[in-house]
């Protein structure tokens, strides 16, 4: 299995035995860890119907569900963690979830990719079309990506939403370990992970 990094990062920041509730967990590979790794109480929604039931075929608890139409079906301050990994930039509502995710859980923990690296923007400017990369393996009428995001614009929303941001991680990449300290991580982090809660 390919080592993420994002997910050891993501993992280090779940306290042993906590309650988590997954997002957009796809085939359940992070949940999975955390259930087996650190004991947590782990449950997840995922919209993909063939993903959710490999996930059941893997003993987790996941439910079929769409992200953009909330997380009324859990109650506030439910779960001690909450999780959206590599998924915030295919919603339609983004700023609604992150709502939502700080009402349900006493943490959120967002990752994305950061629109604002240089390589796609040196692509944008030197070919004139919209970028493609191994972060971003896709033509534009065809991506899943529908709202792009950096690491500045993340921030604005936090700000926005009265949020604390407890912790930050940039990555160059999702299978290297990250720096010690990445200058300008807006133009040179590939990879956000954010951790925040309710000011």
């Amino acid at each position: 299995m390919t080592r993420r990094i994002d997910h050891e990062l993501i993992e280090g920041l779940v306290p042993e035995g906590a309650t988590v509730l997954d997002l957009a967990c796809g085939e359940g590979d992070l949940l999975d860890k955390l259930i087996t790794r650190k004991h947590v109480h782990g449950s997840g929604v995922e919209i993909d119907q063939s993903a959710v039931e490999k996930c059941v075929a893997r003993g987790l608890s996941v439910f079929h569900g769409d992200l953009d139409a909330g997380l009324a079906d859990f109650s506030d301050q439910s779960h001690d963690i909450v999780i959206l990994s590599l998924s915030l930039q295919q919603l339609r509502r983004p700023r609604m979830i992150v709502r939502e995710m700080v009402r349900v859980g006493r943490l959120a923990i967002v990752s994305f990719p950061n629109f604002a690296h240089w390589i796609p923007r040196a692509y944008l400017a030197l070919r004139g079309r919209m970028p493609m990369s191994r972060d971003l393996p896709y033509q534009w009428w065809d991506t899943p990506n529908i709202h792009l995001c950096t690491i500045t614009d993340f921030r604005s929303l936090c700000r926005a939403e009265g949020l604390c941001i407890e912790h930050t991680f940039y990555l160059a990449s999702l299978d290297k370990d990250p720096p010690a300290r990445l200058a300008v991580p807006n133009l040179t982090a590939r990879i956000a992970v954010f951790a925040v809660s309710r000011c």
